[in-house]
């Protein structure tokens, strides 16, 4: 009689383990948080741009010492020129992306421009349509990436990183770029087309 009840408690010992794999089947918890930055990675074409935003703006002290000078007052005249070849109708996505980099390099939308040489960028027919004054007060408030379009990039204030979506025809092209290279601080990054482009700036672009 002894050894028989002995026995259903070796088969309750069996089924014990088979409750743990269950509890382990809770642990994993796969999480891929960074869905947005995921847009910004699979971009081979304007990857140089991270790097110049961070040189350009060496506010913060680990930053490398080779570029200060670039942001300082002295220089303002002779900012950097990064070149992002796409076609007219796709430098609008161009700028767009080149405005994400900068501002995952650290740098401050306040101290960003967006030009176009051709239709408004989307966010400035928005803004205006509440009015001239209340669009423009957007930038004097300077805390915000600031859109233009040609035909008004002479009242765009002067900012450290000026970004041109070269989306006109060539003679938009060359009445804007120089107005957007005099309204760099530090930096100037064109998209569009290299010849155009080449063409106002210089082969050494």
């Amino acid at each position: 009689m002894p050894p028989f009840p002995e026995e259903p408690q070796i088969s309750e010992s069996a089924q014990g383990p088979r409750t743990t794999p269950a509890s382990s089947r809770v642990t994993p918890t796969p999480r891929p948080v960074p869905g947005p930055r995921s847009v910004v990675s699979p971009r081979p074409g304007p990857r140089p741009a991270p790097p110049a935003p961070r040189a350009a703006g060496a506010k913060p002290g680990p930053a490398p010492a080779s570029k200060p000078s670039a942001a300082s007052p002295g220089d303002q005249g002779a900012p950097q020129i990064q070149l992002i070849p796409a076609p007219a109708d796709g430098s609008l996505d161009a700028a767009d992306e080149a405005v994400d980099l900068l501002l995952d390099s650290g740098r401050a939308p306040a101290e960003v421009l967006v030009l176009t040489t051709g239709d408004p960028h989307p966010w400035t027919a928005h803004e205006r349509s509440f009015g001239e004054d209340a669009y423009w007060r957007q930038q004097d408030a300077a805390d915000d990436v600031f859109y233009a379009d040609g035909a008004s990039a002479d009242q765009a204030k002067p900012r450290p990183v000026v970004v041109v979506a070269a989306n006109g025809g060539a003679d938009a092209v060359k009445t804007v770029l120089p107005t957007a290279l005099a309204r760099a601080q530090a930096l100037l990054i064109v998209c569009g087309d290299p010849q155009q482009i080449n063409s106002v700036l210089g082969a050494g672009v």
